[in-house]
C-alpha cells in the first residue's frame, strides 16, 4: 500500500484510527473507557489544598478524582471548570486544567483569552489576511481564538463553519460553572475524530469496517505488545515499567565505534514512532549503544531533529553521568500494550 492511508476501524469492539505511511503503521488510536478522555471537561468541586505544592485535589463524577496544579485563591466546596490534560499514573489522581480549549480541525477557541491568532506554521501574508478577515466576520464576543495551521488552502465555509461550531460549544460549557454536584460536560474526543482533527497530512480515508485486516496491519499493532524494534542498523528494545520506560540499544555482532554509532542515530530516528505506538510516556531512559562522548553531540542533534514535529510534547533532558539520555514525555495516551492484552 503506497502514499498514507488513515484507517477509521475497531479492535476487539473499541474504536481505533490508524496512521499507515507506505504500508508501515506510523501512529495508532485506540479508545479506552476506563478513563475520562483528555480533553474531556467537567465542572468540579474543589476538596482540598495540597499543602506546599500550591495545588488542589477536586472532586469529579463517580467519585473520581482529579489533581489542579496551580490551586492559588481556590476554596473547598467552590466548583470550578476543569479539562484533562492528560492520563493518570496507575493510582494517582487525573491532571487537569482551568485553561480550558475547544478544539476542532481548524480552529482553538481559548475563554478567558481574548485575541484571534494565527499558526505560526501559515507564513504567506495574503493567506493570513484572508484569515484574519474570516475569523473577524465569525467570531463574536470575547474569547480568543486560534486558526490552526490545517486552515492553509481550506474553504472558506469549512473554516466559518467550524470556528462557528467551536464558539457555540464554549458558550454553553462555560455558562454550566455553577453548581454544587460535579458533571461530566464534555466527553472528549474518541480516535475517529482525534484523527480527523489531528492528522491533517494528505492522506486517503478509509472508512470501511474491517479495514486494518484489508491492509495488512494487524500484524503490526500485534507486534506492540512486545518490546522489540528492528533498526535495520542493530534492535532497540522499549520496556515500560511503573517508574519508567527503559530503552536499550543494541548493534548486534558488530561491536565496532561506525556501528554503534550507526544504530544509536537509527535508534533516534525510530525512537518518536515507538514511544507513540505503545501509548508511553513520564521518564525515559535511553542506554545507547557504547559511543565515544565525541558522537553524543551528533546523537542528540538526531533526536532533537526526530522529536521536532512529534505530536506529544517531549522535553530533552540530557546526558546523565552514567551515559544514559533522559527524556520527559507527557502523558497523553495509555499503554498500548496493556489495552491489547485486555482486548484479548
Amino acid at each position: 500500500m503506497k502514499g498514507r492511508s488513515i484507517l477509521l476501524d475497531h479492535i476487539g469492539g473499541r474504536e481505533a484510527a490508524a496512521l499507515v505511511s507506505d504500508g508501515k503503521l506510523d501512529d495508532l488510536l485506540i479508545d479506552d473507557d476506563s478513563a475520562p478522555r483528555p480533553g474531556a471537561i467537567f465542572r468540579a468541586i474543589c476538596d482540598r489544598p495540597l499543602k506546599g505544592q500550591g495545588g488542589m485535589m477536586l472532586r469529579l463524577p463517580d467519585g473520581e478524582t482529579a489533581f489542579l496544579r496551580q490551586g492559588k485563591g481556590l476554596k473547598p466546596g467552590q466548583p470550578m471548570l476543569v479539562q484533562v490534560t492528560g492520563y493518570a499514573e496507575g493510582g494517582k489522581a487525573i491532571p487537569v486544567t482551568d485553561r480550558i480549549l475547544f478544539k476542532s480541525r481548524y480552529a482553538i477557541v481559548t475563554p478567558g483569552a481574548p485575541g484571534i491568532n494565527i499558526s505560526r506554521q501559515i507564513d504567506d501574508e495574503d493567506e493570513r489576511d484572508r484569515l484574519l478577515g474570516l475569523a473577524r466576520a465569525v467570531m463574536e464576543g470575547e474569547d480568543g481564538l486560534i486558526l490552526r495551521s490545517s486552515c492553509a488552502g481550506a474553504d472558506d465555509d469549512e473554516i466559518a463553519e467550524d470556528i462557528a461550531a467551536m464558539a457555540d460549544l464554549a458558550d454553553a460549557v462555560m455558562a454550566d460553572a455553577e453548581g454544587t454536584e460535579p458533571e461530566a460536560l464534555t466527553e472528549g474526543d474518541g480516535p475517529h475524530v482525534l484523527a480527523w482533527r489531528e492528522w491533517t497530512i494528505p492522506a486517503e480515508v478509509i472508512t470501511d469496517e474491517g479495514s486494518f485486516a484489508t491492509h495488512v496491519i494487524l500484524d503490526q499493532i500485534e507486534a506492540l505488545k512486545g518490546p522489540l524494534v528492528s533498526l535495520g542498523e542493530g534492535t532497540m528494545y522499549v520496556e515500560a515499567t511503573r517508574a519508567l520506560v527503559a530503552v536499550d540499544v543494541n548493534t548486534g555482532g558488530d561491536t565496532s565505534p561506525a556501528a554503534a554509532l550507526k544504530a544509536n542515530l537509527a535508534a533516534c530516528r525510530a525512537l518518536p514512532r515507538a514511544l507513540r505506538l505503545r501509548g508511553l510516556g513520564g521518564q525515559i531512559a535511553v542506554d545507547f549503544a557504547p559511543m565515544s562522548k565525541a558522537h553524543r553531540k551528533q546523537v542528540e542533534q538526531s533526536l532533537r531533529a526526530s522529536f521536532k514535529n512529534d505530536p506529544i510534547e517531549t522535553s530533552l533532558v540530557g546526558w546523565t553521568q552514567m551515559g544514559l539520555f533522559e527524556l520527559q514525555r507527557k502523558r497523553e495516551r495509555l499503554n498500548t500494550a496493556q489495552m491489547l492484552a485486555g482486548l484479548a
